[in-house]
């Protein structure tokens, strides 16, 4: 490759690495693998070693991915670097990187150790108490303040229980995989989109401006180094692990102490073998020396610390038989089908399922039962089928389809809009209910308190809860449920019975949200109840008059008809209004000073919260949306804005201060 070619080439591995840094790191959502982002990495250092005319302190191979977010919180400043470490992928690069420390420090130590897959934090805390927590940000120059929340992490602890005089700790912020699981159940609950792995689904919930939702979230952490000490004499990164366990600090699991490059290879082998039994993901192996002043000699360049690299290993692919497909319905009524696969193992575990996602997936794989397929892991965790091997397959082998039919209820399947997804058309098909009843009672819709998940399923599983409307009717089993420990001893089911009696005298909105029409969330609630007033007049609405309502488009307005011409959703509101639910709205518009307009309340304001804005915008006629478009009419903006401003000044939408948007509400004579 001659000079101009590799000029051509280098800029363009260092545009799409900083494309694919944005998504990891800002934007906590990949669009490859961590593997094809290591190899593109790989080729930019080797072009930039062979023409070192050409490397520029701007490029991927020069600094550490990603940048400090305003919006995550207040920007602080790095004590000590939060480096990335340099990738090595084969045998001969650990043993080069052990013999190279062999040959410039006398008889070095290495500690061997699980590079867990999450998001870095610092910790800070000053005579012994919890000071700050920060994200990596830029991890030279800024990270952001993340205290509220890490303060809900259980394992950061608020208090050492032996204190220094200054303790400054870098760990890994990551998701269990049980957690993880339970996150993305409720998102799909919620009818929200499910977070892509572990990693993304913590780094977001780190950013979180509700603590509330990260504490729920349920991460974990683990530390692996001490970045800075005052009050305390320490020698070795060992000691500092076990004056971190004194303080009851979680540390890496299973770290092993090794002297030679044979052992540190052995070390990275048995994780290797270990990683598949593990409850968190890791996404490689650490090698690091254990002697402080030995790391303090060696320094670090501007990217990575000179003395330690992160080992990655190889996707393992494994060659099997698709034996047969397996259909699921979720609990928002979608159609999953699992290939079933004649075992393998993969990561030290044996697989013989992997989602195949819909039927999109499965004609684009052209996948046929009988056929032979080649399974990997992604992200060292996730059974998935990487391709079909054509040339084995059987002559008989036939395309699978997805049925036309529900596989619990047998209702009709129907393939979503503008989607790829199938679901089944029967409102009452048990694998929904539950569902519909946590959407019905959570804080968007009714908002019972304390009417938990678990009690959810419970209740459904015993038969006390067979639709919607039999929520009111559980007072009528209130001693069998006492008896049962259903919901707790007297006092907790008589908390939940009253929450539930409460909720009658709600707003009719939010009724409606807890419905859970596709397409028809909060916002479209409460627009739909100003125009119709009650429920009862909602369902005798025509199609064309639900069209007239601000942001009602025909999709969301055949949803509702759909709703409510059907029999039994007929008969569960019959029942909720003989049982004394309120059906008519009580909020009366202030005025339609922001009839027909859209905005976007981002950032602090001065005197105003967010909820509070919004309720001001809506009494007004206009709408509130999440996010910065073209359809966007203004943007209410305080400070620490972030990307949703610079979005808007992009587009040249206005931007109002509080000051300007309360004098828009004052009436036209003053």
């Amino acid at each position: 490759m001659d000079r101009n070619q590799a000029e051509t080439a280098i800029q363009t591995l260092r545009e799409q690495l900083e494309y694919h840094n944005n998504c990891y790191y800002n934007m906590d959502s990949p669009k490859i693998s961590d593997h094809e982002y290591d190899m593109m990495m790989r080729e930019l250092r080797t072009l930039e070693q062979e023409f070192p005319e050409l490397v520029r302190s701007d490029s991927p191979t020069q600094k550490v991915g990603g940048t400090a977010k305003r919006e995550a919180g207040v920007l602080v400043k790095h004590k000590v670097p939060m480096l990335s470490l340099q990738d090595v992928f084969s045998k001969e690069e650990v043993e080069e990187f052990v013999t190279e420390m062999q040959e410039q420090l006398q008889n070095p130590e290495f500690v061997v150790e699980y590079k867990i897959d999450g998001l870095s934090m610092a910790l800070r805390y000053e005579e012994g108490k919890l000071n700050l927590a920060v994200t990596r940000g830029d991890g030279v120059n800024f990270g952001e303040d993340v205290t509220v929340n890490a303060k809900v992490i259980s394992d950061v602890k608020k208090k050492l229980k032996v204190p220094v005089e200054y303790l400054e700790v870098r760990g890994e912020v990551y998701m269990k995989n049980k957690d993880f699981e339970r996150v993305n159940e409720m998102q799909e609950l919620k009818g929200k989109k499910p977070f892509a792995n572990p990693r993304n689904c913590a780094a977001g919930t780190l950013r979180q401006l509700d603590s509330k939702i990260t504490k729920e979230r349920g991460l974990s952490m683990f530390v692996f180094n001490i970045q800075q000490i005052r009050g305390m004499e320490l020698t070795t990164h060992t000691q500092g692990y076990e004056y971190l366990k004194k303080n009851g600090i979680p540390v890496i699991d299973d770290y092993r102490v090794c002297r030679t490059k044979e052992e540190v290879w052995e070390a990275i082998c048995a994780i290797g073998e270990n990683r598949g039994t593990l409850g968190y993901d890791i996404d490689g192996a650490v090698v690091k020396l254990n002697s402080l002043a030995d790391r303090e000699q060696l320094g670090a360049t501007s990217k990575v610390p000179r003395w330690a690299v992160a080992y990655k290993y190889p996707p393992e692919e494994k060659e099997t038989t698709l034996l047969d497909v397996e259909l699921s319905v979720g609990r928002t009524g979608r159609i999953t089908p699992t290939a079933i696969f004649e075992p393998v193992r993969l990561c030290g575990t044996s697989v013989s399922r992997a989602t195949l996602h819909n039927q999109d997936f499965i004609d684009e794989l052209d996948l046929r039962i009988g056929d032979r397929i080649l399974v990997y892991k992604s992200g060292e965790i996730i059974p998935k089928i990487r391709k079909v091997l054509k040339e084995k397959r059987p002559k008989d082998a036939v395309t699978y389809r997805l049925p036309e039919v529900c596989p619990v209820c047998g209702a009709k399947t129907r393939r979503e809009k503008d989607t790829a997804d199938l679901r089944c058309t029967s409102s009452s098909c048990p694998a929904q209910l539950e569902r519909r009843i946590i959407n019905f009672v959570g804080r968007d819709a009714m908002d019972i308190k304390g009417f938990g998940t678990v009690y959810v399923e419970e209740l459904v599983r015993l038969g006390y809860i067979k639709d919607v409307a039999d929520i009111y009717i559980l007072k009528d089993h209130r001693e069998a449920l006492i008896e049962q420990g259903i919901i707790g001893k007297e006092k907790n089911t008589d908390k939940l019975l009253n929450a539930i009696e409460k909720s009658k005298e709600n707003d009719a909105y939010q009724l409606l949200t807890g419905f859970g029409i596709p397409n028809v969330g909060k916002a479209a609630a409460k627009s739909i109840l100003r125009e119709f007033r009650t429920i009862q007049n909602l369902s005798q609405a025509d199609i064309e008059e639900l069209k007239q309502v601000n942001d009602i488009g025909e999709v969301s307005a055949n949803c509702i008809l759909e709703f409510f011409g059907d029999t039994e959703n007929q008969k569960m509101i019959e029942r909720m209004q003989g049982y004394g639910v309120n059906m008519a709205t009580r909020e009366q518009p202030a005025g339609d000073k922001f009839q027909g307009m859209t905005f976007v309340v981002t950032g602090t304001l001065p005197t105003l919260g967010r909820k509070e804005a919004a309720e001001l915008i809506e009494q007004q006629g206009g709408k509130v949306a999440g996010s910065v478009s073209k359809k966007t009419s203004m943007v209410l903006a305080g400070e620490n804005a972030g990307s949703k401003l610079t979005k808007a000044q992009e587009l040249g939408i206005k931007i109002l201060s509080e000051e300007e948007f309360l004098a828009m509400l004052q009436p036209a004579d003053q």
